[in-house]
């Protein structure tokens, strides 16, 4: 179990900093994928360079916790972690995005970070 709650945690660390390359590189594309598409070269420029330097900024601590701090702390960080996707998910619906979006991607990214957080705090 040891091995799948590491590599499911530095997957989704490494998922976390491409989703940040993505914003701040493809931003267009990104706002898309993220369910609520945005003009990258209008007003939503900055909103969208913030929300890759946030996702980024996610990824690298969390494998920066993982690999200086251990598992426990992980857990910890992927739990109060899961509070992004599942904010995620309501401003997708809030915002006219549609609901397979908002589920499909969004929940089930939370359930899935939150699952990582139980298989760390077993390990």
């Amino acid at each position: 179990m040891t091995v799948t709650a590491y590599t499911l945690a530095v997957v989704l660390n490494l998922f976390c900093l491409f989703l940040g390359y993505r914003f701040l590189f493809q931003p267009a594309s990104a706002a898309t994928g993220y369910g609520v598409p945005a003009d990258a070269g209008g007003d939503a420029a900055a909103y969208l360079t913030i929300k890759g330097v946030r996702d980024g900024t996610l990824g690298v601590v969390g494998l920066a916790l993982l690999a200086f701090a251990g598992a426990r702390p992980e857990a910890w960080f992927m739990l109060c972690v899961a509070l992004v996707p599942l904010a995620d998910t309501l401003i997708v619906l809030r915002h006219g995005g549609t609901k397979a979006v908002a589920f499909g991607i969004h929940f089930a990214t939370a359930i899935v970070v939150l699952i990582s957080a139980g298989l760390l705090f077993a390990v």
